[in-house]
């Protein structure tokens, strides 16, 4: 095992929680954070895509912050994160609508044009991947910009999607909490 996924799991198993297709992770990565657990979350997806262009790192505010900010630290590139309220200082925007499960509410995802460009190469982090909605909103937002997905990585992947870097998906999460 990696060393991001070994302590994401061990976190998980101490602080966390899974309950079906739920998993509870406030007081590791989305509510309290752990700064050891996703300094080895960004070096684990910084070194998976070090041999990938990579102009920007593209996230959704507010937990793709963190694992999105960490990444692009590793791989010394600005990041950018699609904001779920348009403010008044957001004059030009890519918006694209999703979906979120766990919140049971539909959202709508702003990007400035002023940080988002025609040719961009965008490697999309964020931390979980559950139905595929909020990608499907960035994919939309990435080809209004013109720009281009080379690379999506998430921390826990619940649907063990191909072509989608995961720590840990919910197979290995699932067969890791029986241990």
């Amino acid at each position: 095992m990696r060393e991001a996924q070994t302590l994401l799991l061990d976190k998980i198993r101490k602080h966390g929680e899974v309950v079906g297709e739920i998993i509870k992770v406030d007081h590791i990565l989305n509510h309290k954070v752990s700064g050891k657990l996703i300094k080895a979350i960004g070096q684990d997806i910084a070194e998976h895509f070090k041999d990938t262009e990579v102009d920007i790192i593209l996230t959704v505010e507010a937990s793709g912050i963190p694992p999105a900010q960490t990444v692009a630290f590793f791989m010394n590139k600005d990041y950018i994160f699609a904001k779920k309220k348009n403010p008044v200082t957001m004059k030009y925007y890519f918006s694209a609508e999703s979906f979120s499960f766990t919140k049971n509410e539909h959202t709508t995802l702003y990007v400035s044009k002023e940080v988002l460009k025609k040719g961009d190469k965008v490697l999309f982090v964020d931390d979980f991947y559950a139905k595929g909605n909020t990608l499907n909103a960035i994919k939309n937002i990435i080809e209004q910009a013109e720009a281009e997905l080379v690379g999506c990585a998430v921390i826990i992947d619940k649907m063990n999607t191909n072509g989608i870097h995961s720590i840990l998906t919910m197979d290995e999460l699932k067969a890791g909490m029986d241990k």
